[in-house]
């Protein structure tokens, strides 16, 4: 029996929501797994009241805390893989500071990319979904366009200098490690069921959102990760199968039981997501979602049940909140 190869993996972002379960998943393999994060939503505890209760004893977790728009002083160490996990916030977070969020999306790709060429390795870049519609119908924000430009940067890598990358296309995901405040239904419902707050929805609740559940998520970026060279145009992952946002609420309260009364309220904004294609993931990496959307919700209500339990963790995630520098570099 061939043994499994222990792999060190360099995880950019890895104190976000996917990147934290992207980190289990690794350090469930036996992996070493470097997290790569500035922190931005808080503070390095983060990692402690999130992770420390589930992480494998298997691999070996290591923590760089540095911004990824600086210079990077990791050529000393040995690495197989990169993953690029820095997308991972609601893009509404970002404008906070919007020089910023264009200078990590374009600058930290580059300074990820740069080290990938100097250990020769493979790099996953994680891209959101959202960023790519029709321009003229939505306002382009530094977000947008700064994922835009990474994507074009690991294109023109590729293409002048032969180094592997993989781009991912990620919509809708939701699970366990979310915060309370990222901004998703998901979230926000189950912690209103949970305390029998109602449960405001925008509209008439008809408009959908195709969700998919971050273990399978995680499973789609680790076969992109894992695949022949030759797969080098962006991947789509996500979930296809659509519910609307009424369903999903409804579920939500049947599974935790809530009395918690709907509230309906006008649109504020058009919350409809397009579902994906996800027919090349399925030809190239033999992936698509197996978790059944109930099954997803009641592990996700879990993980918020026992954080409503901590109060002091559950405080810390709900007030946490981007913390900017406001730097300015010429």
């Amino acid at each position: 029996m061939t043994r499994a190869i222990r792999k060190k993996i360099l995880i950019a972002g890895g104190a976000g929501f996917l990147g934290i379960n992207l980190c289990k998943s690794l350090l469930g393999d036996g992996h070493e797994v470097f997290i790569f994060d500035s922190f931005p939503a808080g503070s390095r505890n983060k990692i402690d009241y999130q992770f420390e209760a589930e992480k494998s004893s298997k691999g070996v977790l290591q923590i760089l805390e540095q911004n990824v728009t600086h210079h990077m002083d990791l050529i000393h160490l040995e690495m197989h893989e990169i993953y690029n996990m820095m997308a991972d916030t609601p893009s509404r977070r970002y404008q906070k500071d919007p020089l910023q969020t264009l200078r990590t999306s374009t600058e930290g790709i580059s300074n990820l990319l740069k080290l990938a060429m100097k250990h020769r390795i493979k790099i996953l870049q994680s891209s959101d979904s959202e960023s790519y519609g029709e321009p003229e119908l939505q306002q382009q924000t530094s977000f947008d366009e700064g994922q835009r430009c990474a994507e074009s940067l690991c294109m023109d890598f590729h293409r002048m200098y032969g180094l592997e990358v993989k781009i991912a296309r990620i919509f809708n995901t939701y699970g366990p490690f979310m915060l309370p405040n990222d901004e998703q239904i998901i979230a926000n419902f189950i912690v209103q069921a949970l305390r029998n707050q109602p449960i405001t929805i925008y509209g008439d609740g008809e408009q959908t959102q195709s969700l998919c559940y971050v273990d399978d998520l995680i499973a789609g970026l680790r076969a992109l990760m894992d695949s022949p060279q030759p797969i080098v145009r962006p991947v789509n992952l996500g979930n296809p199968s659509e519910f609307t946002v009424l369903e999903i609420a409804e579920k939500i309260i049947a599974l935790t039981g809530s009395s918690s009364p709907l509230i309906f309220e006008p649109h504020l904004e058009d919350d409809t997501k397009p579902a994906p294609d996800i027919s090349r993931a399925k030809q190239l990496l033999n992936w698509e979602p197996q978790t059944p959307l109930e099954t997803g919700l009641a592990r996700t209500i879990d993980y918020f049940e026992r954080l409503l339990q901590n109060n002091a963790s559950f405080a810390a995630l709900q007030n946490s909140r981007p913390r900017y520098q406001g730097e300015i570099v010429l």
